[in-house]
């Protein structure tokens, strides 16, 4: 307070308790507006430009402003553990099961008991305890040359081991996480020694050294230089709905199947993106606000739309014509948590097998 040249007069008690009480009379004027301003503290790792309508409209439903923090999943973890008790941070989202898994075991997330949650998000796609929850849903597709692949000639993740396809395969490395995800999948379904079995095989038929991403690899396909590939299939759905002639092009030479479709085949490998509340939210309220808006059917069609992801609520019907176009599937329901859990001995596997 600045005093004006009256209290300048006062003796200096009356100039403490003057001072004292005009601060009081600020305080209590003030703290209604205070108490008005929410905020969510959001680090993520998902870099999708469309994220941009999703969390406006949380803000513009709820008058929760949403900060972010965006890095690769890493380097999050890192942050927040060594923010420790001191950290901003009220939520976590990350594209990948595993990191989620990860989080978990580091200690950093807090357990979040919501009906609306448990109701809407299956079972496998999210930590029984309410650790973390998936949101959206991506499958570990295989591409291939419309031109030298006969239909039904590959079916399955199995099949990719089979000397039929030497030389014939592109892939990204071994040690990315959407392919050490699918390996966790394999040690889950089939144990270490098959899964081994299986990588050393795959990395037998590679084409080539792996690189790129997954848009590369279906592009090497459409470019001949291989004849079937792995790849997620939002990818492929962005290059389905790209005006650009040299991605129209694309997927006329190039098609997908979704793998292990047959009975007892467990159903194609899917991933999430998803989300848990951290240990020391100083927004608590808000940061459960925000999962439970994530499963409302505004957000699930925004992960759909914007980034070609399946809701992970059942049956829900979304306007993306190329998720319309790649039509219903099977997956795999086993928790995606065996993802992380399995993802040390994954590592292992692909180095041993020489999957670069």
């Amino acid at each position: 307070h600045t005093y004006t040249p009256l209290e300048m007069f006062m003796p200096l008690y009356f100039k403490l308790l003057y001072s004292f009480l005009w601060s009081l009379a600020w305080f209590f004027s003030s703290a209604p507006a205070l108490a008005q301003e929410q905020i969510l503290n959001l680090y993520s790792s998902r870099h999708y430009e469309t994220d941009e309508a999703l969390y406006a409209n949380f803000t513009k439903l709820t008058g929760i402003k949403v900060n972010r923090i965006e890095a690769n999943e890493n380097a999050l973890l890192e942050r927040i553990r060594n923010e420790g008790a001191r950290s901003p941070a009220d939520v976590l989202l990350t594209v990948d099961a595993g990191r989620l898994w990860t989080a978990e075991q580091m200690g950093l997330l807090q357990p979040v008991k919501s009906p609306q949650l448990e109701s809407r998000v299956p079972a496998g796609m999210r930590e029984p305890n309410g650790m973390w929850f998936g949101f959206s849903m991506r499958a570990r597709v295989i591409a291939f040359d419309r031109a030298r692949v006969k239909p039904g000639e590959i079916r399955s993740y199995e099949d990719l081991a089979d000397p039929k396809w030497r030389g014939k395969l592109c892939v990204r490395s071994g040690s990315h996480l959407y392919n050490l995800s699918l390996v966790s999948a394999m040690i889950d379904q089939h144990g270490e020694a098959k899964t081994e079995a299986w990588a050393k095989a795959l990395a037998g038929n590679l084409a080539r050294s792996p690189k790129g991403g997954d848009t590369d690899q279906l592009r090497s396909v459409a470019a001949g230089e291989c004849q079937v590939a792995l790849a997620n299939s939002y990818y492929y759905a962005r290059l389905m709905r790209s005006d650009k002639p040299e991605d129209k092009a694309l997927v006329e030479k190039v098609g997908v199947i979704f793998p292990n479709q047959a009975s007892g085949e467990g159903g194609a490998h899917v991933n999430i993106s998803g989300a848990g509340v951290l240990k020391n939210a100083p927004h608590r309220d808000a940061a459960v606000k925000f999962l439970e808006y994530l499963v409302t059917d505004s957000a699930q069609a925004y992960f759909a739309n914007g980034n070609n992801e399946w809701p992970v609520i059942a049956n829900l019907q979304v306007a993306n014509p190329a998720l319309a176009k790649l039509g219903r599937f099977s997956y795999d329901t086993r928790n995606v948590a065996a993802l992380g859990r399995n993802q040390p001995a994954a590592k292992k596997i692909v180095d041993r097998a020489g999957w670069k």
